[in-house]
């Protein structure tokens, strides 16, 4: 197959670059900063769908992001590439304080104590979730009864919260990195434009100069 990798990666080494790339996480915001930066459309077209994609890892359709990102941009005209690029703001070094502050958000404005003795953690939400969703769906291959407690507690108190309490701070930092990406996009842009003519300024002066046969300075 022509895109198939030849060297077989083993599965600890793909846990391993999923949580710290090849070349460290500097090196991949330097790639997508690169890859921004030449986007062909209007600096506000970018910042719109830097906006769709940063805000979208607020949300807790983790396996979704690119979809809603995408649609998220479509429907705000922003550049669909760049909302796709800006999901990138989510990653395993910031998943946790996003969730921190999104389930923290949401208790807050649901009035849910956090607090009350029989609450669990994030991660034994998402275990007894994870095994609820197993049980169920092996008691429904046997034949078995159902019971989905557990999935219940966990859109309680951890999917509701996060998808509600996601939206603030989501909107707050998807306003931040548009504003910070509206200024570096155009000024790049901008450099660009004057360096592709200087450079063609330069073709046309050396053209010039053969046809009148004047040599080159």
């Amino acid at each position: 197959m022509v895109f198939k990798r030849r060297d077989r990666r083993p599965l600890w080494r793909i846990v391993l670059e999923f949580f710290w790339p090849r070349g460290g996480w500097a090196r991949a915001a330097r790639y997508i900063q690169h890859r921004l930066h030449r986007l062909p459309d209007p600096p506000e077209k970018i910042a719109r769908g830097i906006f769709a994609g940063v805000f979208t890892t607020f949300t807790p359709f983790y396996g979704l992001h690119f979809v809603i990102a995408g649609t998220l941009a479509w429907i705000m005209r922003g550049n669909i590439v760049a909302s796709l690029l800006g999901t990138f703001f989510g990653n395993p070094l910031t998943y946790v304080p996003i969730a921190i502050a999104s389930l923290r958000t949401g208790y807050w404005l649901l009035g849910i104590d956090r607090h009350e003795p029989h609450h669990k953690t994030l991660l034994q939400n998402f275990t007894y979730a994870g095994g609820d969703l197993w049980d169920n769906l092996v008691a429904w291959v046997t034949g078995q009864p159902t019971d989905w407690s557990d999935l219940h507690v966990f859109y309680d108190k951890v999917f509701y919260p996060y998808m509600i309490g996601g939206i603030l701070p989501g909107i707050i930092t998807a306003l931040v990195a548009y504003y910070l990406t509206v200024p570096v996009i155009r000024a790049y842009q901008n450099r660009r434009k004057g360096a592709l003519k200087a450079k063609l300024a330069a073709l046309k002066k050396k053209k010039k100069q053969a046809e009148s046969g004047t040599p080159p300075e």
